[in-house]
């Protein structure tokens, strides 16, 4: 018996829900997910966070970021709504970009189970400097970038 598409998507509770409010932080966030409709087949999803915010831990500046997430899904796929109140959440915490990218990974990969995840977050330069933090599920490899083997 085919499943029904209220069925399918009824533990969706973010999207079209116009009460949805921001989170306080990404550990007050829901990340939603829904059946992939392909997963016998490996095929990337590919979303863009141009706006991302986040504080400095030791100034309380702002952090501008463009943050862009690939994955290959498994048997779940990220909702989009939960996904961009989660990532709106990082507005008001205080942490090191590198910190950042790696928590959206491990988030990420907590909620929806990918079968490949690549995260990069380009930081607005600041101080002359521009950072990139690029990070991957699972790891393309075990030994440390620089180690000889």
């Amino acid at each position: 018996m085919k499943p029904t598409r209220r069925r399918t998507y009824a533990g969706l509770t973010l999207l079209g829900n116009p009460a949805a409010s921001l989170p306080k932080s990404p550990r007050h966030a829901t990340l939603e997910t829904f059946p992939n409709p392909h997963p016998g087949r490996d095929y990337w999803i590919r979303i863009d966070c141009p706006e991302f915010t986040s504080l400095c831990p030791v100034t309380g500046q702002p952090d501008f970021a463009d943050i862009r997430i690939e994955y290959i899904p498994d048997r779940r796929c990220l909702e989009t709504k939960s996904l961009k109140l989660y990532l709106s959440s990082y507005r008001n915490v205080p942490s090191f970009n590198e910190h950042v990218v790696n928590r959206i990974l491990d988030d990420l990969v907590g909620a929806a189970g990918p079968r490949r995840m690549k995260i990069e977050g380009r930081f607005v330069p600041r101080g002359g400097l521009s950072l990139s933090v690029m990070v991957e599920h699972p790891p393309e490899s075990s030994q440390a970038p620089g180690r000889g083997g």
